[in-house]
């Protein structure tokens, strides 16, 4: 698949993956619609764009009614999508027994129902150019974390939705997919909400360690032009998955001591005890 002239639309692209992946499309000659809670952000991130190849929508993926008319201003402008990348995503870190399950719920709405949404208001347009739907989703959508209940939960939601979709269209020309990259380095983590629904505004991981965005960003691309089924990214998340479905309980042990020992783990309250 080649991407000159394509119609790519992009949710929560103002930073991270998304507009990683959003520069290199135009890199690549693509027409990119884009979509973000910040319209400030977003302006800033594409300034220098000409309405030609660019569309910027201020949106929250988390309302149907943003979905809708963010895919509605896509057609109305370029008359078709050809891909569909559900990038806008938020994480959270905090023990279910403290959390708000308000924040359970915001996860929900974003990681999993906003993709629902996109999926549906530019699917009629997907069935027209035998497209691509792409979920980007995480190892936690293989493997349940500690102190991310409500993020696994998404991912886990994501992606049942995607392979049953997927098996849907088997016949029809269009593409379903999801990615998971690793530990990335991107705006995830800093936003991730406490226990309180508050933003940690920090992340317990070395970011300077981590796989930029613009590597995760061209490795969805070249897995979108192949069409894989799936795209697991990294060698520690490869054996996540199959060390998981192989031997569930020791796997259960090392991801509790792995998420033990990162800083101010919420875990140690129970060790506490």
């Amino acid at each position: 698949m080649t991407f000159h002239n394509k119609v790519i639309v992009i949710t929560g692209a103002s930073s991270g993956i998304g507009k990683a992946l959003a520069l290199q499309m135009l890199q690549l000659g693509a027409k990119v619609a884009l979509c973000a809670r910040k319209a400030d952000k977003l302006n800033d991130a594409f300034a220098k764009y000409t309405a030609e190849t660019i569309l910027l929508i201020s949106a929250d993926v988390s309302k149907e009614e943003d979905c809708k008319r963010f895919a509605e201003e896509v057609i109305e402008k370029w008359g078709t999508i050809d891909v569909l990348v559900n990038n806008a995503g938020i994480s959270m870190r905090a023990l279910f027994e403290d959390l708000d399950l308000n924040v359970l719920r915001e996860l929900m709405d974003i990681n999993f129902w906003g993709t629902v949404y996109m999926s549906k208001f530019c699917l009629p347009s997907i069935l027209k150019s035998k497209g691509v739907i792409i979920g980007v989703s995480s190892i936690a959508g293989y493997r349940g974390l500690p102190a991310r209940t409500g993020y696994s939960a998404s991912k886990f939601a994501m992606q049942g939705f995607l392979e049953s979709l997927r098996t849907e269209m088997l016949h029809t020309g269009v593409h379903v997919m999801w990615v998971s990259p690793g530990f990335t380095a991107s705006n995830i983590r800093n936003t991730a909400l406490s226990a309180d629904g508050k933003a940690q505004k920090e992340t317990p991981l070395e970011e300077g360690k981590l796989m930029s965005a613009e590597e995760c960003a061209k490795r969805i691309i070249v897995a979108m032009s192949k069409r894989k089924r799936t795209l697991v990214m990294t060698i520690q998340g490869k054996m996540a998955v199959w060390f998981n479905k192989l031997f569930p309980s020791f796997v259960d042990n090392k991801v509790y001591n792995l998420f033990l020992n990162e800083p101010d783990s919420p875990l140690m309250k129970y060790e506490n005890k």
